[in-house]
């Protein structure tokens, strides 16, 4: 029996679905200063449940319809692609868009956007 759990969107609900594993932690909430959001800051993000469904990273919380993000994308559009300061370093990121950043703005009550730790960052250091 396998217990693992992954958090796909970082500071979110948890899966127990295996194939999560290699999507942990690629997303993130940030707010519109850049900061990264934990739940420190934003206690709703426990509000957002996650699984992986038919290639898609599907985002649920009470009230709102489910936002479908597509997991494996070419990240080839330098205009959506952003650096913010995480944990002591500048991070590569890509911002998931208009429709993902109002659907988490109205979970947490203020202005949020969904990116996605590009594919080429090695490692974050999420402290």
């Amino acid at each position: 029996m396998n217990d693992a759990v992954f958090q796909p969107l970082a500071e979110c609900g948890h899966t127990g679905q295996s194939d999560a594993a290699a999507y942990q932690r690629r997303w993130l909430v940030v707010n519109d200063a850049g900061q990264w959001m934990n739940r420190a800051l934003c206690p709703r993000l426990a509000d957002v449940a996650v699984e992986l469904r038919l290639g898609y990273l599907v985002l649920k919380a009470p009230g709102m319809l489910r936002l479908d993000i597509p997991l494996d994308v070419i990240e080839d559009d330098d205009s959506v692609r952003y650096q913010i300061r995480l944990g002591g370093q500048e991070v590569d990121v890509i911002d998931e868009g208009e429709l993902a950043a109002a659907w988490i703005s109205n979970v947490v009550g203020f202005p949020c956007r969904v990116m996605k730790v590009h594919p080429d960052v090695a490692e974050v250091n999420w402290d």
